[in-house]
């Protein structure tokens, strides 16, 4: 018998086709290492051209979105790697920002978590055919996860040409990211919370079949 993973990989072959949101989805899991090169120079010209790549593949989400829903071109692919891009760019982001001391560490780590944890049951759900409906907090929580890493990344241009020393303490910037990480971290932890209980039937099946793949299939090892 073949294991979860392995199936799951035959699904997601047998669903690829390079539709436009595909290409773009492929666009912007490309653009992502291009960010964080950029922005780990950490020169001025840099990390504002980091920015800009940032945008781009930001715009690649919205529009393969909208292009997906308007034409009807949703793939099995698509509905898996599309998310999955996703919060790799996110994290990406959020996680250079902490090595960069703009946000603090824990509510990375926290943010990165919880997105990973619930791609995990998305991916789990895709392998059996269910689908699970994205909840009203999380759409809120990804829309402000973005506001946030704009709003840092017009920080750090903005303090790049503004200022000569490269460590400034900016008293009305520094307040505005700091209210602002911890609603993300916040309604992130929410909004995992809920996925947790309105999926604990999924998420407690989910647990058993990895136990017993690892556990008690050979082929696992």
């Amino acid at each position: 018998m073949q294991g979860p993973i392995i199936k799951l990989n035959e699904k997601l072959k047998t669903g690829m086709r390079f539709t436009v949101p595909n290409q773009l989805t492929l666009l912007r899991m490309f653009l992502t290492p291009c960010f964080l090169i950029l922005f780990l120079k950490k020169t001025p010209g840099h990390q504002l051209a980091a920015s800009i790549v940032f945008l781009i593949a930001s715009l690649t989400d919205w529009y393969d979105g909208w292009y997906a829903r308007k034409y009807h071109v949703i793939t099995r692919w698509g509905q898996f790697m599309d998310p999955l891009a996703d919060k790799i760019l996110v994290s990406s982001a959020l996680i250079v920002f902490a090595v960069h001391h703009t946000v603090a560490a824990w509510m990375v780590w926290t943010i990165v978590a919880r997105d990973f944890l619930v791609t995990s049951i998305r991916m789990y759900a895709l392998y059996i055919g269910t689908p699970i409906v994205t909840h009203i907090l999380a759409k809120w929580k990804t829309a402000l996860q973005m506001a946030t890493i704009f709003l840092i990344l017009i920080f750090i241009n903005f303090r790049n040409y503004t200022f000569p020393d490269p460590n400034p303490y900016i008293s009305g910037f520094e307040t505005v990211i700091a209210v602002a990480m911890w609603s993300v971290t916040l309604l992130t932890i929410s909004s995992g919370l809920i996925y947790l209980y309105e999926n604990r039937e999924l998420v407690g099946n989910m647990l058993r079949q990895c136990l017993h793949f690892f556990l008690f299939d050979k082929r696992s090892l």
